[in-house]
């Protein structure tokens, strides 16, 4: 899943959403230098993107995406589907998309020192220009492939893949809606257990 699902995934503990966040900028055991609810946020931002590479229903959507851009198509398809949650937040927050982004932005703001590196200089970006949100429209979608694709040097073509966005829109609206459901009960419970682990 991209950010925006890891953030709310975290549920409402503002240093376990700062820890899922940034966790792909913390390496191996590196993550036990962190606060015991950074550690949270990272460890459940593992267990997510592992359900999520193995669910079915995501391999579906990638194989939409296989021929054209081959071991890419599943960051392709974290973007398409946090895509649909920001497109159909009111199903899943009774907070504006538009206030809860905002709120997330202010923690980051607050707790910048203990990012990682490479999330100290990404996090500012991300709040320019409003990452989060934009992620609602089509064309926040393929700014953040286009950016995406600068980063691979243009291998990946990422930047054409709103295409098979538009073209399988609805498959890819419905498989992430039934996707979304288990993996919302899934995060829960383990969240708790890692609550429980550290004694949170």
């Amino acid at each position: 899943m991209n950010f925006l699902a890891h953030i709310y995934l975290s549920g409402d503990n503002e240093l376990i959403s700062i820890g899922n966040f940034a966790a792909d900028g913390v390496r191996g055991k590196n993550y036990e230098s962190y606060s015991d609810e950074i550690q949270v946020g990272i460890l459940l931002h593992r267990a997510i993107d592992s359900y999520t590479d193995a669910h079915p229903i995501f391999r579906k959507s990638t194989k939409r995406l296989h021929k054209h851009y081959g071991h890419y198509s599943g960051v392709i398809v974290d973007i398409f589907y946090d895509h649909f949650l920001a497109k159909n937040w009111k199903m899943y927050s009774d907070t504006p998309l538009a206030v809860y982004v905002d709120n997330f932005y202010q923690s980051l703001k607050k707790h910048m020192a203990m990012l990682p590196p490479r999330y100290q200089h990404i996090a500012p970006i991300m709040i320019e220009g409003n990452w989060l949100l934009s992620y609602a429209s089509i064309a926040g979608i393929q700014s953040v492939l286009n950016g995406m694709n600068r980063r691979t040097k243009g291998i990946s073509k990422m930047n054409e893949a709103t295409r098979e966005l538009k073209a399988y829109y609805q498959d890819f609206e419905d498989d992430f809606t039934t996707f979304f459901e288990a993996l919302i009960v899934f995060s829960e419970q383990k969240r708790l257990e890692l609550k429980q682990l550290y004694k949170l």
